[in-house]
């Protein structure tokens, strides 16, 4: 199997590392090769940066678009045919900076980040909100965690993407636990999502203690 991601900042690039390191193959992509192309030479022979996007994704089995939602909006309308009938992760908040550098909400309160993202696919394309409920910190220091691993949520309507997230984030070092359908999304999602690490006040939660707040 091989998942791409496209973005390798610090959330792409974290999950590159911990799938990597699970054995997962990996193809990068960026706005730019550059970064593809050291982060591709750091993690070794399971991963590969891709020429450009569009090679990413037709590469892949599973696409995480580890970008912004403003630039997903760009993004997934220019590669949708390419992303019809793959698995489609998405790791995005609605998340901006005010003036002050606060962070605020870009969407109105009630909606998410993963509505907006899934009504932008194809139909036959396969959605799983996941891998955006740990900030890039906590993402890159918890994973494989002993005596008992961090949970990573994750909300989806679809069977075939739930197995996906859930062998990705298992491989990632983390356990999955299910939030509930494309409607639980905003659970999942900061601000103000209460199975988001901030809904934990920063917590990184194990597996009963994620269970009991589902």
């Amino acid at each position: 199997m091989t998942t791409a991601i496209v973005g390798v900042g610090s959330i792409g690039s974290t999950l590159a590392r911990h799938l990597v390191a699970g054995g997962e193959n990996v193809v990068l992509a960026g706005k730019g090769a550059s970064r593809a192309n050291e982060l591709a030479a750091e993690l070794g022979p399971l991963a590969q940066a891709a020429p450009s996007v569009p090679d990413a994704i037709a590469s892949a089995d599973t696409v995480v678009l580890a970008i912004w939602l403003d630039h997903m909006r760009e993004l997934v309308p220019q590669v949708a045919p390419l992303l019809d009938g793959k698995v489609v992760i998405d790791p995005s908040n609605p998340i901006a900076f005010d003036d002050k550098g606060q962070i605020v909400r870009s969407l109105p309160e009630g909606q998410s980040a993963g509505s907006v993202a899934a009504a932008l696919l194809p139909e036959g394309a396969h959605y799983v909100k996941a891998f955006g409920t740990l900030a890039a910190e906590a993402l890159a220091a918890s994973a494989n965690r002993t005596p008992h691993r961090a949970v990573l949520f994750y909300a989806t309507d679809d069977d075939s993407a739930a197995r996906a997230a859930e062998r990705l984030i298992r491989t990632a070092g983390f356990e999955p636990v299910k939030a509930g359908g494309l409607a639980a999304a905003g659970r999942i999602e900061a601000p103000g999502g209460d199975l988001h690490q901030f809904g934990f006040n920063g917590e990184v939660v194990d597996l009963d203690r994620a269970r009991a707040a589902v």
